[in-house]
């Protein structure tokens, strides 16, 4: 429910010309029925000069009339045209003079860290625009070769909350739209917290990459080479034991 302007002199001027409720008054102008009271008793915003709401097209007369036969009817704000299709400036957020100069750094911290955000969300985290963040991407930048990439966070440009939110939704994004990721860049879309949760995953030796379709295991039994010890008369032409005891019984000799 909207509230009208300058409440606590609303309710001033409410309490010292009208003879409606106290809770008619905390629910019209937003205060605790006990701090309207207070304002009676003189306790509560002593000195504070009343608010006319009818004057100031706030509230009708009608209203005040109704209100005061009928204590339980609540009062209602004027309507007010003006205030209809009112909409919240949209535009890059505002950064200190303090913090200007460390935009740089941050936006090519995003895009190195982060390449699955778009340059609006970059924009709309540290409060830059458009060119600024292609001219780094594409490595344009006049200042290119001494910005070295900073957390945006650690800076004070953004909060870990909203960072981590804009993540996310270019995660949700891009598995709509049926991109791949792999582990680095998926570990990259989570929260911080729940990164730091997260175990360490075996991998193999960058020394040996480019090898994983070999197996690294044992084979198996039966596909194992026969690899017994061979005799040593396989070494050697022996003649048999046998032959030599034969010729010795031979008479002829």
């Amino acid at each position: 429910m909207n509230k009208p302007i300058m409440a606590k002199a609303t309710a001033v001027w409410l309490v010292d010309n009208t003879t409606l409720s106290f809770r008619q008054i905390a629910d019209f102008c937003g205060l605790h029925e006990l701090e309207v009271q207070g304002i009676a008793d003189g306790d509560v915003a002593a000195g504070v000069r009343g608010f006319d709401p009818v004057a100031n097209s706030q509230l009708d007369q009608s209203e005040i009339d109704k209100a005061e036969k009928d204590p339980l009817y609540k009062l209602r704000l004027k309507f007010n045209p003006a205030a209809v299709g009112e909409e919240k400036r949209r535009g890059p957020r505002y950064t200190p003079l303090s913090k200007r100069q460390d935009r740089p750094a941050s936006i090519l911290w995003l895009v190195k860290f982060h390449p699955e955000l778009s340059d609006g969300q970059i924009a709309k985290l540290v409060g830059t625009t458009k060119p600024t963040i292609q001219s780094i991407r594409e490595r344009t930048h006049w200042n290119i070769s001494n910005i070295q990439p900073i957390d945006p966070v650690a800076l004070g440009l953004c909060k870990q909350s909203e960072l981590d939110a804009a993540v996310q939704k270019a995660a949700r994004k891009r598995a709509a739209e049926g991109d791949l990721m792999t582990d680095d860049e998926r570990r990259k879309l989570v929260s911080t917290g729940q990164s730091l949760e997260m175990g360490t995953e075996a991998r193999l030796p960058t020394a040996i990459s480019g090898l994983e379709t070999f197996s690294l295991t044992r084979p198996e039994p039966e596909e194992e080479e026969d690899r017994s010890v061979p005799d040593a008369d396989s070494f050697f032409n022996l003649p048999d034991h046998d032959d030599d005891e034969e010729e010795d019984d031979d008479p002829r000799r």
